[in-house]
């Protein structure tokens, strides 16, 4: 039996996260592309540039895994960088109009700083070196579409985008991970952050949605009920869930860490960030008028967005050798098939049946697994490996 290799442990900086409020920024920007452009064009341009900003964060967050970015120089390229993804956030609502060539240009800049700093990082350790030059291609690549699709317009503007989206990731997916360390208290701390970024983005478009009406007892009730939402997407996710996937990094060795970190965090997460985004549209829309029906693609926000999160916890818990569950798949389902009445009612009632399905959930697992999560939640991350097996041997008859 293979022993994991201990990375060094490390906890997040005062700069990471002074690197995330650009973040936030970038998120709102995704958030008002969708609002300004309620179609399904839309939603596709929306997602096409979420998935490209993500992929820049976790990139960076994969960078400060293997870099103290406080330290001297790096300081001042951090710095650099977070300019430039500034830039590249004040040109995303326009990033598929005439705004295009700043955005590619800004994002050409911040991932050329990420690879310059990680071959610093790689300075004497020929392992991450390669690795780091392993991904070159994929990144240049793909900063190089966007910079195109800038002179572009219509479907080979998309088409520019899509292909950059499926560089980058690919890039990633192709290419082995050896050479890459992981600290997994740092790794999961810091996704962790992300996911409340997300949240905050939500909160932030109750704020937006309520801009300009009147503050009757429908807005009121409208935004409770998106509060209620917002607060079990965060239980949902930082009450036992994160424990389990802290000790499931924490037991695998090197090779195995930087993948099980490529899937479970670079991949698996982007659809939980994607899912609260996609809901935040549809929460804002909904805020601006609670008595009126709404329509088809802000309802497919409010609804899916929230079973699209669900479905990504579902697919990390079966990426990490989870079984399949129950609570969580079903509440999917459920929203999904609550879809087509979310149409149908007002925008109070829809906000109401999502946030019933939320709590609904967590009520259940509350319950049906009090015990477990009173242990996961006691431990926080320090789960033996029988544990975490003996755990999901408990739970797996749930999927038959």
């Amino acid at each position: 039996m293979s022993v994991p290799e201990v990375e060094r442990e490390q906890r997040v900086t005062p700069l990471e996260l002074f690197f995330d409020l650009v973040f936030v920024f970038a998120f709102t920007q995704v958030t008002s592309l969708l609002a300004h452009n309620p179609t399904w064009g839309g939603v596709l341009r929306g997602l096409l540039l979420l998935s490209m900003l993500w992929w820049a964060w976790s990139a960076y967050a994969w960078l400060t895994n293997a870099l103290d970015p406080e330290e001297g120089g790096v300081r001042l390229a951090m710095f650099a960088a977070m300019a430039a993804m500034l830039v590249a956030s004040l040109a995303a609502p326009r990033a598929f109009g005439r705004d295009g060539v700043l955005f590619g240009v800004a994002y050409i800049v911040v991932r050329g700083l990420h690879l310059v700093l990680f071959v610093i990082a790689g300075r004497g350790d020929h392992d991450l070196l390669r690795a780091v030059l392993r991904i070159v291609p994929s990144a240049a690549l793909g900063g190089a579409l966007l910079l195109v699709a800038g002179f572009l317009d219509g479907s080979a503007q998309v088409a520019c985008w899509v292909a950059a989206v499926i560089v980058s990731y690919a890039g990633a997916l192709l290419g082995h991970l050896r050479g890459f360390r992981i600290s997994p208290e740092h790794f999961v701390e810091r996704f962790g952050q992300i996911i409340l970024i997300a949240l905050g983005e939500s909160i932030v478009a109750l704020g937006v949605g309520a801009e300009g009406v009147r503050l009757d007892a429908g807005v009121i009730a409208a935004a409770l009920l998106g509060f209620c939402i917002v607060t079990c997407l965060w239980w949902s996710y930082f009450d036992w869930f994160v424990y389990v996937t802290q000790t499931r990094l924490v037991e695998a060795t090197a090779t195995q860490r930087a993948t099980l970190a490529r899937d479970v965090y670079s991949y698996l997460h982007l659809p939980m960030v994607g899912g609260i985004v996609l809901f935040a549209f549809g929460l804002r829309t909904a805020l601006h008028d609670t008595g009126h029906e709404l329509d088809v693609v802000p309802a497919v926000g409010l609804v899916v967005g929230i079973a699209i999160y669900m479905l990504a916890h579902v697919a990390l818990r079966l990426r990490i050798g989870g079984g399949l569950g129950r609570g969580r798949p079903i509440a999917s389902v459920v929203l999904l098939a609550l879809l087509p009445v979310a149409t149908e009612v007002r925008a109070l009632i829809a906000v109401g049946i999502v946030a019933a399905v939320c709590v609904a959930l967590i009520a259940y697992e509350a319950i049906r697994h009090r015990e477990d999560r009173a242990m996961i939640r006691a431990r926080r991350g320090a789960l033996t490996a029988e544990e975490v097996r003996r755990l999901e041997q408990r739970r797996r008859p749930e999927s038959s």
